[in-house]
């Protein structure tokens, strides 16, 4: 009897662990949630080229924002149901990406529905990383070096903004410029970067915005980029926004991912790309790193001084005192983070918003006020320009690639075109010292 019974029992079939859905489900599923989080959130969406029938339901469907997150944690519960053994890495990293992605998907929409989160809370839940906190005692040795620098009574920020009405481009040389400071960042990516036939972009020149450049990439290889001219434009933003929102920049890394992601591997999570997630740090990390990437010691000072400079009509024997006191406060550049931290946490009022982007990042009071319209959209975004660039500037060199030109490219462009996360860059910077 007891024989029988156990040979009945062991012919009863085992329930069956339900399997995972594949990643290429997954990522469609997560490509649509972005385009429906983007209803209820305009500048959510950044890009899209997939499918334009996904775009069509998220419009007529508009899912409520209860159902966008419940959905997305589910996705996340089945990522961690995914086998990620591989020998691929970038399988490894696909995992990671969509899994945190979706964690930032569900954070924003967390937002919308009034969850208040503190600055650092906020980035890191949106762009897996948090800015260092520095007082404002941390920028006073800086400060000091460009009080030397410009000698004066006024005030060191009004002195700042008069000695830069020097380097103002007139207004009918801005086009003329810019192209020639295009040109220059395109012939110095393309021996480093196998860029896909065809690609292009087209500049325009725009008013009422919050920012100073902006790259809409619209899948095949094409971009627009938008240069705002609300304020003077100064010499040293040609070669920044030619890089930054060009190439090396935001194009390149744009037509990589397509390329070498969504059209050689078919990962349509690619396609769409949500400007509040971890995968903008990378985006803005290395636009901002690969200008000296491009323009390496003091390339940049001879081709503006040589070229850039003459084609505004600007003294080119003033390039090098320019470019001495740019780099200084380029050193502020973590001002403008503190700013926002205070700001967005209730620390400061807007006017004291202004004041201390005034007094810390030698910001002229019209560019501050800009920065801080800029804040109350974009919010803690402020950290993935130089977060960003630091975090990408120590993984690319820890690959002792810091005096190695050829290196430096071979390493940034294998970032460009990965899906790695902010996080990942810290952990794979530091076995590779």
């Amino acid at each position: 009897m007891i024989a029988l019974l156990l040979l009945a029992v062991a012919t009863v079939p085992m329930a069956q662990p339900q399997q995972p859905p594949p990643m290429n489900t997954i990522a469609e599923q997560y490509v649509k949630l972005v385009l429906a989080l983007g209803q209820h959130d305009a500048d959510y969406v950044d890009a899209f080229y997939g499918p334009p029938e996904w775009k069509a339901e998220a419009e007529r469907h508009k899912p409520p924002l209860v159902d966008i997150r419940a959905s997305a944690q589910r996705l996340v519960a089945d990522l961690t149901r995914v086998n990620t053994e591989s020998h691929d890495e970038l399988l490894v990293l696909r995992h990671a990406y969509l899994t945190r992605q979706l964690e930032a998907l569900v954070s924003r929409v967390r937002m919308l529905e009034g969850a208040r989160l503190t600055f650092d809370e906020e980035s890191q839940a949106l762009y897996d990383a948090v800015a260092p906190l520095h007082p404002g005692s941390y920028f006073e040795t800086t400060l000091k070096e460009i009080d030397r620098a410009l000698p004066g009574e006024a005030p060191l920020v009004d002195r700042y903004d008069a000695f830069r009405q020097k380097f103002i481009v007139p207004a009918d040389r801005v086009a003329r410029v810019f192209d020639r400071a295009i040109a220059e960042c395109r012939a110095r990516t393309l021996p480093h970067v196998q860029l896909p036939a065809h690609e292009s972009f087209t500049v325009e020149y725009v008013k009422n915005k919050p920012w100073s450049g902006y790259n809409w990439y619209q899948g095949n290889y094409r971009s627009l980029i938008q240069v705002n001219t609300d304020l003077p434009i100064y010499i040293d933003r040609a070669i920044d926004l030619a890089c930054h929102e060009g190439y090396p920049g935001h194009h390149v890394y744009n037509a990589l991912l397509e390329k070498h992601l969504v059209r050689d591997r078919g990962w349509v999570e690619f396609t769409v790309y949500p400007l509040f997630s971890p995968q903008s740090l990378i985006a803005e990390g290395t636009a901002n790193y690969g200008i000296e990437v491009a323009f390496p010691g003091d390339e940049r000072l001879a081709f503006e001084r040589d070229v850039l400079f003459p084609a505004a009509g600007l003294d080119p024997s003033q390039a090098a005192a320019y470019a001495k006191v740019r780099s200084l406060v380029d050193r502020l550049a973590y001002a403008g983070n503190e700013a926002a931290r205070q700001y967005l946490n209730g620390e400061l009022s807007r006017a004291e918003a202004v004041a201390w982007q005034m007094r810390y990042a030698m910001t002229p009071a019209a560019a501050a006020e800009q920065r801080t319209r800029f804040f109350d959209t974009y919010r803690s975004y402020v950290i993935n320009y130089n977060l960003g660039k630091d975090l990408v500037k120590q993984y690319v060199e820890s690959a002792h690639a810091a005096s190695q030109p050829a290196r430096r490219w071979q390493e940034f462009v294998r970032l460009l075109a990965s899906p790695r996360l902010p996080s990942g860059l810290r952990a794979a910077a530091a076995p590779r010292r």
